[in-house]
């Protein structure tokens, strides 16, 4: 079992608030994936979009499932996989930073193990592929 790990590092010239809003909303984070994206289960916290809330990507049967277990407003999301998937130990983690210029800078790190070897490299390159690609239309977006 190996772990493969990759981080987007994007500054963009708009509010965090926005930004942070983008992708603590379970629905619009998915237009970031290209994929749709659904809450299936409300945090219990004031934002139902929280720590604990869990969202379901993919169509029909064939997604997954992510739970946040950290949410900390304008500045930081962590989420894991809780349902089956062909990787383990996912970690996907959030930060939100105002940088001097008053722009937002975004850092997205994904961390996980395969299951099958040699399985990884191609799960992690579509994912950072994917993603990338998402993150790049955030100003539109936000």
């Amino acid at each position: 079992m190996a772990t493969h790990t990759f981080e987007i590092d994007e500054t963009f010239d708009v509010p965090r608030g926005k930004v942070f809003a983008l992708f603590a909303d379970h629905r619009r984070f998915g237009k970031i994936l290209g994929a749709p994206v659904k809450r299936i289960k409300d945090s219990n916290q004031a934002d139902p979009n929280g720590l604990g809330s869990v969202r379901w990507l993919g169509l029909g049967p064939i997604g997954l499932e992510e739970t946040i277990t950290v949410f900390e407003p304008d500045s930081l999301i962590e989420y894991t996989i809780t349902s089956f998937s062909p990787i383990r130990n996912h970690l996907g983690c959030i930060r939100f930073e105002e940088t001097p210029e008053g722009h937002t800078r975004v850092r997205y790190r994904i961390a996980f193990d395969d299951i099958v070897p040699f399985t990884g490299k191609l799960v992690s390159s579509c994912l950072e592929w994917a993603i990338r690609r998402g993150v790049r239309q955030v100003p539109r977006l936000a």
